[in-house]
């Protein structure tokens, strides 16, 4: 239902000077009020019309325009919306902006036209939170994830989910109408299986979380190595550009210098880090430490060592004494292979040669980052994968909740009772979709969209 009678008035477009700037209004007298200044009657146009026209102040043409119009319910907020596309002065703008102010429109607040949409049943509260990722993606991979979340990805997933355990709730309480007749219309062993189906779901959609959070947010990556192993001679050969300080000096780097980089539509956040050893200069302790607690965050580890003084074995022994999270995908790199003779390099498998300095398979190593990315998405199978932390919060309170459902069916507890905790499991997964959800929520939602969306 339409939470407001007014008609609101925003920029669509970045501010500043370009060849075409988007005024956008929507509501009730959005029409009537965009016809107030066009040169040309509105009023018998259908929808989804486009027309050719002056915007007049004080009878003089302010500037040529393009009018879009769309008549509801077919419009993005389900009102009557009109888009106006101008010249891209910011005077024009400003002036446009102004002028449907005082002709009855009220300047929109951020993120106000995707929450009437949402509001008037255009979309669930997930497909209008992606609506803020799609503007924010800087990636190919952001792009589609947050695509696939504003098809309904996430939401279709859980509806259906919450539709099958709302049914059950209804028999299980109708039970409780007819309490002294000892009747039960909810098949327990349904039920039980409905459970074990939600919890394996659920827990695989709390599992995507990190895929999802790194290529929302750009692949956590450092490079870990030993002093003069390379590594800042790495990044900048990744950046393709001169990042990091290199020099021969052990322990120039003292602490995590970080950039971004796009490979084929997935963005890294690579770190390269202080060299690992045993040290009492302090700065480069500190350095040390920094590297190590990093390394415990990272989705992607390159283990960079330097082909003439440490061996695959031993690399490889000293990422096993780091005790790394399972999820932290592990690259073993071994660098500096300009610098040895091709028929000395140790061959084993899942293992990569390069030469920073000189380019030599860095390409391949490129390849390697992205497909470890694309394997932990494949191991996700074809189920969807969320990056919202809110989202998160929901489902493992959802899947908390869960829990207590099927031990109160282990222990037999009354139909009330259990009628008590899937209620509860169906709040957590509505908070998701906004099937329920609270005015704080939805402001603090809505608050961080930029204005004109």
């Amino acid at each position: 239902m339409n939470q407001w009678d007014d008609t609101i008035v925003a920029l669509s477009t970045p501010a500043g000077v370009g060849a075409l700037g988007v005024v956008r209004l929507s509501g009730p007298e959005a029409i009537a009020i965009a016809g107030k200044l066009f040169s040309k009657p509105l009023g018998e146009l259908p929808g989804r019309s486009l027309v050719y026209g002056h915007l007049i102040k004080e009878e003089q043409i302010l500037d040529d325009v393009l009018l879009s119009l769309f008549r509801g319910p077919k419009s993005y907020t389900k009102e009557d919306t009109v888009e106006i596309s101008c010249h891209g002065s910011s005077y024009i703008l400003q002036e446009v902006i102004q002028l449907l102010q005082q002709a009855g429109a009220r300047l929109a607040l951020p993120g106000e036209f995707t929450q009437r949409a949402y509001l008037n049943g255009s979309m669930d509260l997930a497909q209008a939170e992606a609506v803020a990722d799609l503007i924010a993606s800087t990636s190919a991979g952001a792009h589609q994830l947050a695509m696939n979340q504003m098809r309904g990805g996430v939401s279709d997933e859980l509806k259906k989910l919450r539709t099958q355990l709302l049914d059950f709730t209804s028999l299980i309480e109708l039970e409780l109408d007819f309490g002294e007749e000892d009747v039960e219309f909810a098949d327990r062993s349904q039920l039980s299986a409905l459970i074990s189906e939600m919890q394996q779901k659920l827990g695989s959609l709390i599992d995507s979380f990190t895929l999802g959070n790194a290529i929302k947010r750009g692949v956590p990556t450092v490079i870990l190595g030993k002093p003069n192993a390379g590594k800042s001679t790495l990044l900048n050969a990744l950046l393709r550009d001169d990042r990091a300080i290199v020099s021969d000096i052990p322990g120039t780097t003292r602490d995590v210098v970080e950039d971004r980089v796009i490979i084929e539509g997935i963005e890294f956040r690579l770190q390269d880090t202080a060299g690992v050893r045993e040290t009492e200069d302090v700065i480069e302790k500190e350095g040390v430490s920094r590297s190590l607690k990093l390394a415990q965050k990272a989705a992607l580890l390159i283990y960079l060592f330097d082909l003439q003084t440490e061996s695959p074995d031993q690399a490889q022994q000293y990422i096993d004494l780091l005790g790394l999270p399972e999820q932290t995908h592990v690259l073993l790199v071994g660098n500096k292979i300009d610098l040895i003779s091709a028929s000395f390099v140790p061959q084993k498998e899942n293992l990569l040669f390069i030469s920073a300095k000189e380019g030599a398979s860095l390409q391949a190593l490129q390849q390697q980052m992205v497909q470890s990315v694309r394997r932990f998405a494949h191991s996700n199978g074809n189920q969807a994968i969320i990056s919202n932390a809110r989202h998160l919060a929901a489902l493992e309170k959802a899947k908390g909740s869960l829990d207590e459902v099927q031990q109160g069916m282990e222990y037999g507890v009354s139909g009330d009772l259990l009628a008590i905790d899937i209620r509860t499991v169906l709040h957590h997964i509505g908070e998701i979709t906004g099937e329920i959800s609270t005015d704080e929520v939805l402001g603090n939602i809505f608050s961080k969209f930029c204005i004109g969306k």
